[in-house]
């Protein structure tokens, strides 16, 4: 378990997320499929290639999904009750086949439960090209432990 726990966050801090990800024409191929989603824009060359763009684009929810992966190990692995949402998704700049994704997360608001045994955190997350272009951005809210009310069954997880 690399997550942290309610209280070891803090409010303002910016967590730069060492993994980073290329890529590639068979993820977002697999996530379409996965999901069946069959929009041309993201699976039909041809069709692409007569939009603006020129090319095919990378599925905006695979890319906010994997933003989400990235930042798990040093967010809430291990220490998350549950995700309660994902708000205000914005994606900025397309994302291309190839291109190398990079995630950090702010934590921009945290408070206790009411019972004080657990707590809700929210981050916004920041997704950037290897050109260093803002690609994805969102908040995500988690419900998180509280070290004190963990279970050593939580620390195993």
């Amino acid at each position: 378990m690399t997550g942290r726990y309610y209280e070891e966050f803090e409010v303002g801090e910016t967590i730069e997320h060492e993994r980073r990800r290329t890529i590639s024409e068979s993820d977002n191929q697999r996530f379409c499929d996965m999901t069946m989603n069959q929009q041309p824009l993201h699976i039909d060359g041809e069709f692409a290639a007569d939009t603006q763009f020129g090319e095919r684009l990378v599925n905006g929810l695979y890319t906010m999904s994997l933003a989400v992966g990235i930042s798990i190990p040093e967010t809430t692995d291990g220490t998350i009750v549950a995700n309660l949402s994902y708000d205000d998704v914005e994606h900025p700049s397309p994302v291309f086949h190839g291109d190398t994704i990079r995630v950090q997360s702010t934590v921009t608001d945290k408070r206790e439960t009411s019972d004080g045994e657990r707590g809700v955190v929210t981050m916004h997350v920041e997704v950037f090209n290897q050109d260093d272009d803002l690609v994805c951005e969102f908040d995500r809210t988690v419900l998180s432990l509280k070290r004190e009310y963990a279970t050593p069954e939580d620390a195993e997880e």
